[in-house]
C-alpha cells in the first residue's frame, strides 16, 4: 500500500455532546494510512469548535487539520451536508472522502458524488491504493460474494462499515489546527426543511450499527427480549432484531437488521430464535464470530454460524449471563 499526494477528508460524526462516535476513530486511522504526507483534513460540521481533548484525540489519530463548518442551512440535511462536502473538496484538493456507513453518510456520499463525478463505494470493509487508484473491499449479495471495487474517477467517495479498521492512536503530530470554512448553500439544498429534531432516550447501549458486539432476537423470543437485553448488558453490546420482531411490534423499528435494516458487522454476533432468512443474513454475515441459538436444529442459520446451541434460549440465554457474570466477579 502506499500513499497519495492529494489529501484525504475524513467526516468527523460527532454526539449533541461533542464526543467522537466510535467508528471515526477507525475511518481517521485508515486516512492517515492512505494520506502519506498530503494529509488528513477532518471535516467538523458544527456551530461549535471540538473541545481541546477531541483535537488531542485527532491528532492522535493523525488527522492534521480540522475545518469547522460553518453553513446557511442545516448540515443535518444530506443535501447541505453535501454541498459543504463539496467545497471543502474543491478547497483542499482532496483526492478521497472518507465517511462512516450510516443512512445518512451514505445519500450524503450519493448527492457528493452525483455533484462533483466521483466515484462512490458505499459499506466498503476495506480501502487501499494500488496503482495510484483507490481499490475498495466489501462483500455484497447477502455476504455471499467478497469484491474489491477500482474508483478510476479523481474523486473517491467511501462509506466504511464500522468494526473494519483496527483503531492507532500512535501519531506524534500534535492536536490539528482548527480552520472555519463557511459554505453558502444552494436553493436547491434548501428544498428541505428540518422542523423538529426529537433526540433518542440513550438505552446506555452502544450504537447498533457500530457495537464490537450485537445480541439479536427473532421470532423464537415470542416478544420477550429481557434474556436478550439481559446478555447483551452482560457483554456491553447493542440490541438488535429480525424483521418479524419490528413488524410485530416487539421492539422498534430501528433495531431491525437486514437488508432493509441495519447492516451490522461486530466482532461477535449472537442470534436468539433467528431462523436466519436471507434477507437477515444480508445485513449480519460479515460479522466476525456468528454464534446461533434456536430450538430448530435445521435452522438456516446454522449454516453460517461459528459456533451453535440447539435449545431454547429462555434457558440458555440467562444461563450464559449468569456465568459471564460469575467469570467477571473473579477478575
Amino acid at each position: 500500500m502506499t500513499g497519495t499526494t492529494a489529501p484525504v477528508l475524513v467526516l468527523l460524526d460527532h454526539t449533541p455532546e461533542g464526543a467522537l462516535r466510535s467508528p471515526v476513530r477507525e475511518i481517521a486511522t485508515l486516512a492517515a494510512s492512505l494520506a502519506g504526507g498530503a494529509g488528513v483534513h477532518g471535516v467538523w460540521p458544527a456551530d461549535t469548535e471540538p473541545s481541546a481533548d477531541v483535537l488531542v484525540e485527532l491528532g492522535a489519530l493523525g488527522v492534521t487539520q480540522v475545518h469547522r463548518v460553518v453553513a446557511d442551512a442545516d448540515l443535518h440535511l444530506t443535501a447541505v451536508l453535501a454541498e459543504a462536502l463539496g467545497s471543502l473538496v474543491a478547497a483542499t484538493g482532496a483526492g478521497l472522502v472518507l465517511l462512516v456507513s450510516s443512512f445518512e453518510n451514505k445519500e450524503a456520499a450519493a448527492r457528493l458524488a452525483v455533484a462533483t463525478g466521483a466515484g462512490v463505494v458505499t459499506d466498503a470493509d476495506g480501502l487501499v491504493v494500488e496503482d495510484g487508484r483507490y481499490v475498495a473491499a466489501k462483500t455484497v449479495f447477502a455476504g455471499t460474494w467478497t469484491t474489491r471495487c477500482a474508483i478510476t474517477a479523481p474523486l473517491a467517495v467511501v462509506t466504511v462499515k464500522a468494526n473494519s479498521v483496527v483503531v492507532d492512536a500512535s501519531a506524534t503530530g500534535g492536536a490539528p489546527a482548527v480552520v472555519p470554512h463557511a459554505v453558502a448553500v444552494s436553493e436547491g439544498a434548501r428544498r428541505v426543511t428540518l422542523v423538529e429534531r426529537t433526540e433518542r432516550p440513550d438505552s446506555g447501549r452502544p450504537d447498533l450499527g457500530s457495537a464490537h458486539v450485537v445480541v439479536v432476537g427473532g421470532r423464537g423470543t415470542e416478544g420477550d427480549f429481557s434474556p436478550v437485553e439481559e446478555l447483551a448488558d452482560v457483554l456491553g453490546g447493542a440490541v438488535g432484531a429480525t424483521r418479524v420482531a419490528t413488524d410485530e411490534g416487539w421492539i422498534g423499528h430501528d433495531a431491525q437488521i437486514g437488508q432493509t435494516g441495519v447492516t451490522v458487522s461486530p466482532r461477535l454476533y449472537i442470534g436468539a430464535g433467528v431462523s436466519g432468512a436471507v434477507h437477515h443474513r444480508g445485513g449480519m454475515q460479515a460479522s466476525g464470530t456468528i454464534v446461533a441459538v434456536n430450538a430448530d436444529a435445521d435452522a438456516p442459520i446454522f449454516e453460517i454460524a461459528d459456533f451453535g446451541v440447539v435449545g431454547d434460549l429462555f434457558t440458555v440465554l440467562p444461563q450464559a449471563a449468569a456465568e459471564l457474570r460469575r467469570l467477571k466477579s473473579q477478575d
